[in-house]
């Protein structure tokens, strides 16, 4: 598996109505299987009222234990007639070659039968949309890096994140934590920056 990957650029929600059923697709990038499952359970408790929410999501994982990573897929029908709205959902994430990527698609009944053609159809249009509407782009996997200083050495570490152009945060407390999101590729050559920089003094997780 290649270390570039495409999926969503942001979270995004489309909307529309097919013979009275309201479709809203809800999409977002995230890290991990935790994180799609805590977007899935968010979308639920927000849309509880809702008839069906749909998930699907395509997940890089590497708990395995190994460096490899594998893709974790996963739908569920959420009481739609079998296959007609979760494998649909999926389908377009892996036509569109998208991970890293989750997918919640909400129904509420609007009180015509669609069929399973129509369910398919509806379901895949909202995940498309959705995707459409957040924009795609190409990403390579991160990783999170913790790093504690004293005061004395924030400011080298932080120049060094800014020079970098690193998506960090600071928490300055009796130490100095930098929470720092680093691509998997560059992790080993900014911890040997910064334990350089800092003569070791860094604490790094």
């Amino acid at each position: 598996m290649s270390d570039v990957y495409r999926t969503v650029a942001e979270s995004a929600t489309a909307e529309f109505v097919v013979q009275g059923s309201e479709f809203l697709g809800h999409v977002r990038p995230v890290e991990s299987v935790a994180a799609a499952e805590s977007f899935v359970d968010t979308v639920r408790e927000e849309y509880a009222d809702a008839t069906h929410n749909v998930p699907a999501y395509r997940v890089r994982t590497d708990d395995d234990g190994t460096e490899d990573h594998f893709l974790r897929e996963y739908s569920s029908d959420d009481g739609e007639p079998s296959s007609s709205a979760g494998k649909p959902a999926l389908n377009v994430l892996t036509q569109q070659d998208l991970e890293n990527c989750a997918v919640v698609v909400t129904r509420y009944y609007g009180g015509t039968n669609l069929g399973v053609g129509g369910l398919v159809r509806a379901y895949s249009r909202a995940v498309k949309e959705a995707v459409e509407k957040a924009g795609v782009v190409e990403e390579q996997p991160h990783e999170q890096l913790q790093v504690t200083v004293e005061y004395d050495d924030s400011g080298t570490v932080r120049s060094i994140l800014e020079s970098e152009g690193y998506e960090f945060e600071a928490d300055y407390a009796a130490a100095v934590s930098f929470d720092v999101r680093v691509p998997l590729a560059d992790g080993e050559a900014l911890r040997d920056r910064i334990r350089s920089a800092t003569s070791d003094r860094a604490d790094l997780e």
